[in-house]
């Protein structure tokens, strides 16, 4: 059980790097790379604030369940 956590936990992390990346793109700030669909595109920094909070709430409730 405790692999299961250790993997819930990385791929929690994972799902907040990557809201913020998709925040990054989605207001212009991390334009990388140049040619992607998402720079400067204002869904993708709601999609990126929801995925980073689905990404918090989660590592959150591991270190809760511990």
């Amino acid at each position: 059980m405790n692999i299961l956590r250790i993997l819930l936990t990385i791929f929690a992390g994972l799902c907040v790097l990557m809201g913020l990346v998709w925040i990054g793109q989605g207001t212009g700030v991390f334009p990388y790379p140049a040619s992607s669909f998402m720079i400067d595109q204002s869904p993708w920094i709601l999609w990126g604030a929801l995925l980073a909070a689905a990404g918090l709430a989660a590592l959150w409730l591991l270190r809760r369940r511990q």
